[in-house]
């Protein structure tokens, strides 16, 4: 069948591990699918969604090298159910309206809410029940892997739970529907596709940039939208004003309504965010190995669910309790991997900055109390998060010998012990450092 003969292409394209994990175990499904629309089912939604993420672009590039067609690729569980009308990837929401497949998975109260994106949730979670009033366009704006996609399908979903028409896209699937229908001489159907909503949700309108025809296009859209008062939202990976490669009549229009940022999330909530995607996902793992994948990895939510993913895979296919020491030896290469980027500086720029310490004040001599306990909190990090030896710390430090090094991480592995704030602040500063690097 075909879909094999592009199994067979992609085997050769990834590591044997992930194929067999990942790949192998997807079932077809014959009645869903159609020549621009290819679905999958996996075992659990985490698998489908990291397939999803990981491996769709991919999946989609080898059916078009073998039909000609690049289709969308669907990875969903059993519960999911779609249907394709009009040639379309829709959702059925009633007998008149139809909306754009979503990911049924991201909604507002699987958003896991912090100090770092409490205003964006408070934003989507207001348009959700008053569109298009106050906040239109809402333009939600961070670095990948924050939770911006995770927001956008959820107000879709939500408004889809109303009864309302919802088109979500990427800006690339925009652009490349544009130019289909262009070449097909049939603006009219784009238009009614993109015109006739009461939400459009654009994901990474940045990759529009240059893009000047489909821009054009998008102006018109956005202006018939915005007039008749439907709700648009759009997300980026940086603000309108340094995104470059757009019409200044663009962005001013991206800042009609409401920008809102998502920044990185501190230890806290990535904390909540593991327990939120273990709890979905029916994983139960230790408090203990929570705070570990926590502390040791950087922000991006995308790689924190990949790494639960493989946590669960690997103790699924190994028959294998999930422990402390089984997570940490699967995590090992990637924590060494980000580990082998950062220095000392760094680990003195980020503690002092947090501490409020003068970073001259660490390397000093100087004996008070704040300064010894931050020169400390860097000394005991930096033999965490880097090769240095004590000696070499010694000398850094301007310290007497390696004796004096191990005394401090001595004291630090007390506090440690003894105080769980200080434990969590400790944790707290090493998870900054490695989003830092």
């Amino acid at each position: 069948m075909l879909y094999e003969e592009v199994f067979s292409l992609l085997k050769d394209e990834i590591s044997q591990k992930d194929y067999n994990r990942y790949i192998k175990n997807l079932k077809y499904d014959e009645n869903l699918s159609k020549s621009n629309f290819i679905v999958f089912t996996a075992q659990n939604p985490i698998i489908a969604k990291w397939v999803q993420t990981k491996y769709s672009k991919k999946l989609a590039h080898f059916f078009e090298v073998k039909t000609g067609i690049k289709p969308e690729i669907s990875i969903q569980t059993n519960s999911q159910k779609t249907v394709n009308v009009n040639n379309s990837i829709k959702t059925k929401v009633n007998d008149t309206k139809t909306s754009t497949v979503l990911n049924p998975t991201y909604t507002l109260e699987s958003f896991v809410v912090g100090s770092s994106n409490q205003m964006a949730y408070a934003l989507c979670e207001s348009i959700s029940k008053k569109p298009a009033r106050d906040y239109n366009p809402l333009f939600i704006y961070g670095m990948s892997g924050l939770g911006k996609t995770h927001l956008l399908q959820a107000v879709g979903n939500e408004a889809i739970k109303n009864g309302q028409v919802v088109i979500y896209t990427t800006s690339e699937q925009f652009m490349n529907d544009f130019t289909l229908n262009l070449r097909n001489k049939t603006p009219d159907r784009f238009r009614e596709k993109y015109r006739e909503c009461d939400y459009l949700l654009i994901d990474d309108i940045q990759f529009l940039s240059g893009k000047e025809q489909t821009q054009e296009e998008f102006f018109h859209t956005f202006n018939e939208l915005h007039s008749n008062n439907k709700q648009i939202v759009l997300t980026s990976d940086k603000p309108p004003k340094k995104i470059a490669g757009f019409e200044d009549r663009l962005r001013s229009r991206f800042e009609w309504g409401m920008l809102v940022s998502i920044q990185p999330p501190g230890l806290e909530t990535k904390i909540s965010i593991i327990q939120k995607k273990c709890e979905l996902n029916g994983i139960k793992i230790d408090q203990d190995i929570v705070n570990y994948i926590a502390t040791n990895l950087g922000e991006n939510i995308r790689e924190i669910e990949g790494v639960i993913t493989n946590i669960y895979s690997y103790s699924t296919l190994m028959n294998q309790e999930i422990t402390l020491d089984f997570v940490k030896n699967i995590l090992k290469d990637q924590i060494k991997s980000q580990q082998e980027n950062i220095t000392l500086d760094q680990i003195i720029k980020v503690v002092s900055l947090e501490l409020n310490i003068k970073p001259s004040d660490i390397k000093s001599k100087k004996r008070n109390k704040d300064i010894v306990e931050a020169r400390r909190i860097v000394i005991y990090l930096a033999r965490e998060l880097t090769p240095n030896s004590t000696p070499v710390l010694a000398q850094y430090f301007s310290m007497k010998d390696h004796t004096a090094i191990s005394h401090n991480i001595k004291k630090i592995n007390q506090l440690i012990e003894d105080d769980e704030n200080f434990k969590l602040k400790v944790e707290e500063l090493k998870s900054k450092i490695l989003t830092f690097v």
